[in-house]
């Protein structure tokens, strides 16, 4: 089966979810109903950016395989190919991490 090829629009962009540890430090194993939907992920796919009231293209900070961290409540949710994505603004993204 091929993978569906998807580019994002304007300043928006894909993000997957990275996912939370299922262990605290102590070695307390959380379940899967306690667990918070983590707020960090790496992009998959971005737009080409967004334009100014004069129509120039404005680049975008962010690129394809950064990890970056987001808001609880950012984006909306899609699934692809099988895969639970996001797709959030490029101003939704409150930094790059490492």
């Amino acid at each position: 089966m091929a993978k569906t090829k998807f580019r994002p629009l304007h300043d928006r962009v894909v993000v997957k979810r990275i996912d939370a540890e299922e262990k605290t430090k102590g070695g307390i194993i959380i379940p899967d109903s306690a667990k918070e939907k983590p707020s960090e992920g790496q992009v998959v796919a971005v737009g080409p950016g967004g334009r100014d009231e004069a129509g120039k293209l404005i680049p975008m900070d962010i690129k394809a395989g950064d990890r970056v961290l987001f808001g609880k409540w950012s984006g909306t949710e899609i699934k692809l190919d099988g895969e639970d994505l996001l797709i959030m603004k490029e101003s939704d993204i409150m930094g790059v991490v490492g």
